[in-house]
Formats: C-alpha cells, structure tokens, sequence
C-alpha cells in the first residue's frame, strides 16, 4: 500500500480506522509506525473519532470501572487501570480525546488512555489555604491554544461565618508535568461531588455568589486557554422549581432541571455565550415503566442524530428518541448498578507510560553506580601499583610466595 498510494492518501485512509487496528499496523513497517505515532496523524484520527463515533465507549463506574461498547451497548467489561484497588475506589475526574483523569481515595491522580494503556502519574500537591476544606473537586480539558492538557483543582474554605468562604485554584498542566496555583475562585460551589463540566474549551460549574444570603443558581466558567473565570447567561425558565445542574451534550453546554419525581427538561446552548441561542431540547415526564425519575443526565447522541442517551438515577441508561419524545430502557449485562457514566473517544493521544519512565531511571541509576564502581576499581589499582614500585622488596617476597604455592 505504501507503494500504491501517496503518503497523504495512506493517513487519510489509516485514519479512519479503529484503534485496537492502528496499534497492530504500527508493526507492519517503520515506516507506518512513524506515521501512525506522528503527532499530525494522531490529530487526524482524533478528529475522525469525533465526527464518527467510531470508537466509542460508555465508561462506567461504581466500585471498578467498566467499559461497554457505545455501538451496542450490551455487554460491560470490567476494565484493568493503573489505580485499580480492592480496598480503595476510583473516581473519574473528567474525559477528554480519549483520556481519562483517575484519581483515589490515597490522593493519587493520573491520566490514562484506556486505549493505548499508557498513563502519567500527576506529581502531588499540598493544599496550602488557610481554614478548614470543605469541598475539593476537579476538572479536566484541552487547551488547543498552547496544545496541552490541563487539569483544575478547586478548594473551597468554610468562613469565618455562615455567609463567607474561600478558596484555592491549582491547574496542572501536562506540558510541563507541575501545577501552578491561579486567582481564587471568587463563587461559592453549590456541590462537593460534581467535577467541572467542559464543553466549548471550558469547565463549568453550578455556583452562587454567596453560601446562605445568595440563594440563586448560576453557571460559572473557567477557561482553559485564559485561565479566567466568567458566568454563563442561562435560559428563561417558566419554572424555576427544579434542582438544577450543568452537562454536556454533543459538545455543548447545557442544563439539566430535574423537578423531583416528576419531569426533567434539558436546556442546549447551540451557540456558546449567546443567551438567545438556548433551545429546550428534552423534556420527559415521569414514565410508566421504569423506575422513579429522581435524577436524569445526558450522556450523548446516537449516531444518527435522532436519540439522545440520558443517564437515570445514578444507576440506568435511557435511549431518549427526539422524534416520537419517548423513552426506552437499555438493558446492560457485567454490571447491575453504577454510579456515573462518561463517554470516551478511542484516540492514539500519547501519554508518557509510568513503567518506562521508572525503568529509564532505573537504567540511569545502575549506569550511574557501574560507573562509580568502576572508578573506585581504577583508583583502587593506581594505588596498589605505586605501593608496589615504592617497597620493590616486599613485592619481590610476594612474587616468591606465590611461586611456591604454584
């Protein structure tokens, strides 16, 4: 094929291929191994993932996590990561271009590539405000503008009284494997267990500006490329008695009111920014045949555009069609309930792998102390060849000695 077809043609039709397939062509030839770990390939398949769909699976977690094919939806496999704990769960943090970012309850955070299997290992970082933490939650993106990942710890202080608090922002960046903290956050998060939401190279989050006094609900914005904070304007709601949280769906931001064993209605922001582009795209009532519809939360679009994939109550997936507005259960087999679901991309994005740095540094330690042994050894005999040309008599007894046990 590399004969038949110019290199341009050949990515172009590489890249549209699955990853478990990529990973074994990379042995065909180093010529396509080059090719298929050349950072403007990887770019290229990655974008091709994502208008696709090819590739694609639900990641779900309750005590482990579980991966299930996004075309069939069937059958969920327990998946090996690198934090993967009897005694210790793991939480998902965020999803991006095919990257996860894992972090346990021993402080340990890590972005892993369920695909390639390569993770790196986050170095840890003290929280060093003043009062005692509250809340700490985290955020995961891309910043296309510097061409880096970036991961964003949040913590928030009780105040000194019931109407204050502060805070601690830290972003890590995988470019230079350090965090660096930033300006405070200068809104009160609403929850201690929702990770920022990121859509349009933004995370989100639902906030107030004050913990008792401010009552009202609003979107918070951090971005990833300015590293700066702004609100998001919201829809007009005809009902404003709904608990109210942030999503994402298709890549944009939207928000989900859940009127408590009742209906739930989803709000899309089809043009980021802009408060006249919010469009009410769900609205689903209490069904007859499943469970109590406490909680609902877009997942993604089928591949055709006309069914939305809606997470229920922590625990289920509901195939919402937005022609005929109703709903479908999912039936899954390998895990009865979960927690949370996320969608990732099967991507070729590279990760340094954990084990190879260690056995690099492992490598340079022993060429390290081979080096210093030799040099002792060397030492060792410069001094015993001048002891010996100094006391010539003593080595002439040595050299008799050992011709008469010989």
């Amino acid at each position: 094929m590399s004969d038949v077809f110019p290199p341009k043609v050949l990515a172009n039709i590489l890249s549209r291929l699955p990853v478990t397939s990529l990973l074994r062509f990379r042995s065909v030839s180093k010529p396509w191994g080059a090719l298929i770990d050349s950072p403007h390939f990887i770019k290229l398949h990655l974008s091709h993932s994502k208008e696709s769909n090819n590739s694609t699976t639900i990641i779900l977690r309750d005590s482990y996590l579980y991966s299930v094919q996004f075309d069939s939806l069937d059958n969920a496999t327990e998946l090996s990561h690198p934090l993967k704990s009897t005694q210790v769960g793991t939480e998902v943090l965020g999803s991006c271009n095919g990257l996860l970012c894992l972090f346990n309850t021993r402080n340990t955070n890590i972005l892993w590539s369920p695909s390639t299997r390569k993770y790196q290992k986050l170095p840890a970082t003290r929280i060093v405000g003043m009062g005692i933490c509250q809340y700490v939650v985290y955020g995961f993106g891309f910043d296309c503008a510097s061409d880096d990942y970036k991961v964003v710890r949040m913590v928030q202080f009780y105040g000194a009284d019931d109407d204050s608090f502060g805070s601690e922002v830290k972003v890590y960046s995988l470019n230079s494997n350090s965090w660096q903290r930033i300006q405070d956050f200068p809104y009160y998060l609403r929850y201690k267990l929702c990770h920022g939401v990121l859509a349009s190279r933004a995370l989100h989050w639902v906030v107030s500006r004050k913990p008792e006094s401010d009552a009202e609900n609003l979107i918070a914005a951090f971005d990833l490329g300015s590293e700066e904070y702004r609100l998001v304007p919201q829809p007009e709601y005809c009902d404003n008695g709904f608990h109210m949280n942030v999503g994402v769906l298709g890549g944009c931001i939207c928000v989900i009111c859940n009127y408590c064993l009742r209906n739930a209605d989803i709000w899309v922001m089809t043009e980021y920014g802009v408060r006249k582009s919010w469009v009410k795209l769900i609205s689903v009532a209490q069904p007859r045949d499943i469970r109590s519809l406490e909680y609902v939360r877009p997942i993604t679009y089928s591949k055709s555009g006309e069914r939305v994939l809606l997470e229920q109550d922590h625990g289920r997936l509901l195939w919402y069609d937005l022609r005929k507005k109703i709903v479908n259960n999912v039936e899954l087999r390998g895990v009865s309930d979960f927690l949370e679901a996320n969608v990732c991309l099967g991507s070729l994005v590279q990760l340094n792998d954990s084990g190879e740095i260690e056995g690099k540094k492992k490598r340079a330690n022993k060429e390290k102390k081979k080096k210093k042994t030799n040099k002792r050894r060397k030492c060792q005999n410069e001094r015993e060849e001048r002891l010996l040309k100094s006391a010539p008599g003593k080595a002439g007894c040595v050299c008799l000695l050992d011709a008469h046990h010989s």
